[in-house]
C-alpha cells in the first residue's frame, strides 16, 4: 500500500471525525510533508514519537472558529503506479493560489512556490488546499 495515500487517508478521517489529533506510522516523506503542511498553516503541529517501540508522527489538526477545519482538500496527484512530474516553468497553482502543490525535487520536498523561486521542476506528490 501506499504510504502517502494512507497518510492522507488517515487525516481525512480524523478531520471527518473531528478528531484533535491523528497518529501514523514514521517514515521520513510523511515527516517531511508534515512539516510542509505546518508550515503552510495547515496543521497546528506534529511531532514524531515512540508508542510501543514504534516511531510514529502525531499530527495536531488545526479548527477554526465552531470546529471548522483548516483542510478542506487533500488529494495525492503521483501515484507509484503513475507519476507526475512537472519542469520549473509548469509547477501547478492549486485552487489559484489559495491552496499548496508539494514536489518533490532534487533539492528536497519543497511548495510549489518554492520550487518556482528556486527554478527548480520535480515530482508533484499532492494538492493541499
Amino acid at each position: 500500500m501506499d504510504q502517502i495515500t494512507d497518510m492522507f487517508n488517515r487525516i481525512r478521517n480524523a478531520i471527518n471525525a473531528r478528531k484533535e489529533a491523528v497518529d501514523l506510522p514514521h517514515s521520513k516523506i510523511k515527516e517531511a510533508i508534515a512539516r510542509i503542511i505546518m508550515d503552510e498553516g495547515f496543521i497546528n503541529k506534529f511531532e514524531a514519537l515512540t508508542k510501543m517501540n514504534k516511531k510514529v508522527i502525531r499530527i495536531t489538526l488545526k479548527y477554526t472558529g465552531k470546529r471548522k477545519n483548516m483542510i478542506e482538500g487533500i488529494r495525492r496527484v503521483s501515484t507509484p503506479g503513475r507519476r507526475i512530474y512537472v519542469g520549473k516553468d509548469a509547477i501547478p497553482k492549486v485552487q489559484a493560489g489559495y491552496g499548496t502543490a508539494i514536489i518533490s525535487t532534487p533539492r528536497g520536498l519543497m511548495t510549489g512556490e518554492g520550487a518556482s523561486s528556486q527554478k527548480v521542476g520535480g515530482e508533484v506528490i499532492c494538492y493541499i488546499w
